[in-house]
């Protein structure tokens, strides 16, 4: 087991975000976290990731308020539950955040070269590029053009490449087709499943259900910060109740 995260709860002041979600990825899976917009599910990609405070810890700010972390994250083997995020990635678990994020003034090369700060030799860098450029050959072309004025499509495509160059075990890839036409969405989804075929294992949050199911292994469908289901995905699309209520279909 690569990831397993148990009983996991997230709490805003007062309010319960992420109410005991346990869930797990197998190595050489792609395992996707589904669910209505507002279920919860990029706040449990960041728990995972270390980006918001653990335990008793709070993380403070005059309009977020108060949050709190309990449960336990083990990756590869090790709990990981108060580790900082840059050592997160570090171990290889990445996070490809929602809504693309790139640093809009930096180059292409640049944003790509951020994604290998961490832990890269200068021997590799060359090497992990053409690696990118190979499954994303217009992000070859641009290389030198600055990120902000890219495309939707090929600022995600920027994303998942910046994360590839972290070299990761687990990719957590957070609504890859937001804001994305019809015909780019199933080329980003090509591409992830191209990822995957190279050994990466990807945990992939998406509401755009009937792509993701064509592509992975399991499914978890969260509701209000909950789990109420799981399973392989043909079997979540036989229940009716779970298809026409949580997954619009």
């Amino acid at each position: 087991m690569l990831l397993e995260v148990s009983n996991l709860t997230v709490c805003y002041d007062r309010a319960v975000l992420i109410n005991d979600v346990s869930l797990r990825v197998d190595e050489g899976e792609l395992v996707s976290l589904v669910g209505p917009n507002g279920a919860g599910k990029t706040t449990v990609l960041r728990a995972i990731t270390g980006l918001v405070a653990w335990d008793k810890m709070t993380l403070k700010g005059t309009s977020q308020g108060d949050i709190t972390i309990k449960g336990k994250v083990m990756f590869d083997g090790k709990d990981i539950s108060k580790t900082p995020a840059h050592q997160i990635v570090k171990m290889g678990l990445v996070h490809c955040p929602e809504r693309r994020r790139p640093f809009r003034e930096l180059t292409v090369k640049e944003n790509l070269m951020a994604g290998a700060f961490l832990h890269m030799k200068k021997a590799d860098l060359q090497d992990e590029l053409d690696k990118v450029f190979k499954l994303f050959p217009v992000l070859g072309d641009r290389l030198n053009q600055v990120s902000g004025t890219l495309s939707g499509g090929e600022q995600q495509m920027l994303a998942v490449g910046r994360a590839l160059m972290s070299r990761p075990k687990l990719l957590l890839i957070d609504e890859p087709s937001t804001g994305l036409a019809p015909l780019m969405r199933q080329e980003v989804f090509n591409k992830i499943a191209e990822i995957r075929s190279l050994g990466i294992t990807i945990m992939l949050v998406e509401q755009e259900v009937a792509s993701v199911f064509s592509m992975a292994s399991r499914s978890y469908v969260l509701s209000t910060g909950k789990i109420i289901a799981q399973g392989a995905c043909d079997a979540l699309l036989e229940d009716e109740m779970i298809r026409k209520t949580y997954l619009g279909l």
